[in-house]
């Protein structure tokens, strides 16, 4: 992951810098916005949809995310294995089997 937030930071940096804190979270809700309608067509609830936009949508929430991480100078894998960490404790009763 480490390697991917430096490839995010030289793109970023490319176009002239990171915007202002609550306007990257602004684009990360932005994204999301545009992942909750592309996984609303690919599961046949609004329109016919296609499994590569979804990925597509997937992949600039996770920019968004990798963004923010950047600003604040958060490593974003250990982030996210204290995340997986936490999730396997506190709610491994709580999914009922869903796989």
């Amino acid at each position: 992951m480490e390697k991917l937030q430096r490839e995010v930071d030289r793109v970023i940096k490319s176009f002239g810098g990171y915007w202002e804190p609550f306007e990257m979270l602004a684009a990360v809700i932005e994204e999301l916005g545009e992942l909750s309608r592309e996984m609303l067509k690919f599961e046949g609830i609004k329109e016919k949809g296609e499994k590569e936009k979804v990925k597509e949508e997937i992949g600039d929430v996770l920019f968004a995310l990798l963004c923010i991480a950047n600003y604040y100078g958060i490593d974003a894998e250990g982030a996210l294995l204290e995340s997986i960490s936490k999730y396997s404790t506190r709610d491994r009763d709580r999914w009922g089997g869903r796989d």
